[in-house]
């Protein structure tokens, strides 16, 4: 009796001082960026889209939720649509003469939002990609040199609307060794903001551009922030003028070894 007590008071204390060495480090440390999260209040239900895989699978998301219904999404759209009615205007449009066909193809979804919306020209390619049901974690990334491309960032898009032709929708990202964790995803924001994260590398410089679909130019940026280590701790102030109420896009990137942006990371927040 007296060794079978000893052992569970080993382990007890086992398990407490896993709990406290935890607490300490600030929870998991193979745990990433905050990433597209369900939104408070969403109530998410299965759309009738067909399902799809893929042969090269990213890592799974830690934020898989039920896609949306045609009446609700549960994430915040950044790009191409600003709501599902804007993409039930498209799924209209595309019903009477094809038209854009290209948001139907999360690939072409996730560069041209990587090319066009975020100006990344460098980025051009999709090195893996991982689609089920109505989502894609879509590995965007580019050749540097002789070997397998390099992947910058991972972004997570979702079908939006109902309906088998339910166009894709960027809502975020899934980060690792560049998150973005401040300000909150999906947060309503005024200027200026705290933007922050983790960073893993050696002498990078962090830029933030913040984005609104429509506006030529970031509504706000700043440049450039020093960063190095394993998985340290940044942010910085930006201030943002001009901006429509909305949706706005939050972009860290990071570069200046190979190419200019050689990693970026994205979240969502709210103006209004």
């Amino acid at each position: 009796m007296a060794v079978i007590a000893a052992a569970v008071v080993v382990t007890l204390l086992s398990a407490l001082l896993v709990g406290l060495g935890v607490l300490y480090l600030g929870g998991d440390p193979a745990s990433t960026g905050q990433g597209a999260v369900p939104l408070p209040g969403a109530s998410p239900t299965t759309t009738t889209s067909s399902s799809q895989s893929s042969p090269s699978p990213a890592a799974p998301s830690p934020t898989r939720q039920v896609p949306p219904s045609a009446q609700s999404f549960a994430y915040q759209p950044l790009w191409p649509f600003a709501s599902v009615a804007e993409a039930a205007a498209w799924q209209s449009a595309y019903r009477d003469g094809g038209k854009q066909p290209w948001h139907l193809d999360a690939d072409e979804t996730a560069l041209s939002f990587t090319t066009g919306f975020l100006g990344f020209t460098e980025i051009d390619r999709v090195v893996t990609r991982s689609i089920k049901d109505d989502e894609a974690w879509i590995s965007v990334g580019y050749q540097s040199s002789e070997g397998p491309a390099s992947v910058a960032a991972v972004l997570h898009l979702v079908r939006i609307g109902q309906g088998d032709d339910a166009p894709w929708e960027v809502v975020g990202s899934q980060d690792s060794t560049l998150t973005l964790e401040r300000p909150r995803y999906g947060a309503k924001v005024t200027s200026p903001i705290t933007v922050g994260g983790r960073i893993t590398g050696v002498d990078e410089s962090i830029r933030i551009d913040l984005r609104q679909s429509g506006a030529e130019r970031p509504i706000g940026s700043s440049c450039c922030l020093p960063g190095g280590g394993e998985k340290q701790a940044w942010s910085v102030r930006v201030t943002f003028r001009g901006a429509a109420e909305g949706a706005v896009t939050v972009v860290a990137s990071t570069g200046g070894h190979v190419q200019d942006v050689e990693r970026f990371a994205i979240t969502g927040v709210r103006v209004g």
